[in-house]
């Protein structure tokens, strides 16, 4: 497993091959030996197969190919709905109608995303993560007829790869691993961390192509603009509300 995850690449194109419904099911019940939050296990899977119901999706997910062209499309939800119900069955009086049961129940389903990514692509399924679930929130509760105290987190498809992409560059370890506390990085330990990052011939072709100086303005002034993150925070926190962890 080790191997998968240091060959691990993220697939956006799949071959005809049918993924079984039940053996995806089989690997979300190993996924979900995750740890979790008082056991409670805040989270719920919609799972995604039929033609329509990816029609519906597509839109939503910015229209990326992989929505309609995977077998499987998995969306997985932060939820307190089931634990909140349960509780009030039983006369028990719940109170996570709240941030932190928001936080709690997003980190639950985390756990359970990457541990179903790590079991599919060492059983040799390819995975792609996509950050258009949280943008669109709002769309995709309507879609999946989400109810109060759940929340979409992630989004994964799955399928056989038609592809072995190049895999992404990452930063060193000792770039994020802090020796007993957090030691700030200064000027010169910046410079360091993301020097092979820059050099790199495709991050430079970004640079080229967007007429940047350099590569954090390719994040900064086009990817991930303050005005867009403000924009879609708003968005978030009004979603939030809807759903009642506000």
């Amino acid at each position: 497993m080790i191997e998968s995850i240091i060959n691990r690449r993220t697939i956006r194109k799949y071959s005809d091959c049918s993924v079984s419904k039940e053996f995806v099911i089989s690997l979300l019940e190993v996924a979900s030996r995750a740890a979790t939050m008082g056991n409670m296990q805040l989270y719920s899977v919609v799972v995604t197969q039929s033609d329509e119901m990816k029609e519906v999706l597509s839109p939503i997910h910015f229209n990326q190919p992989m929505v309609k062209t995977a077998p499987l499309v998995l969306t997985f939800c932060a939820d307190f709905n089931r634990f909140t119900k349960w509780c009030e069955e039983r006369n028990a009086n719940p109170g996570y109608d709240n941030f932190l049961s928001f936080i709690n129940a997003v980190s639950d389903t985390l756990l359970l995303v990457q541990n179903f990514c790590t079991l599919a692509e060492d059983e040799g399924l390819g995975t792609c993560y996509l950050g258009t679930t949280v943008y669109n929130a709002m769309q995709i509760i309507d879609a999946l007829k989400l109810p109060k105290l759940t929340f979409p987190v992630a989004t994964i498809t799955v399928g056989y790869p038609l592809e072995v992409p190049p895999q992404s560059d990452r930063l060193s370890v000792s770039s994020f691993v802090h020796d007993e506390f957090y030691n700030d990085y200064d000027s010169n330990a910046i410079n360091t961390i993301y020097k092979i990052k820059e050099s790199l011939e495709e991050n430079q072709h970004f640079v080229r192509i967007n007429n940047k100086e350099n590569l954090a303005q390719v994040f900064t002034d086009l990817r991930y603009t303050k005005e867009a993150n403000e924009e879609i925070s708003d968005v978030l926190l009004d979603v939030l509300k809807r759903q009642h962890f506000l």
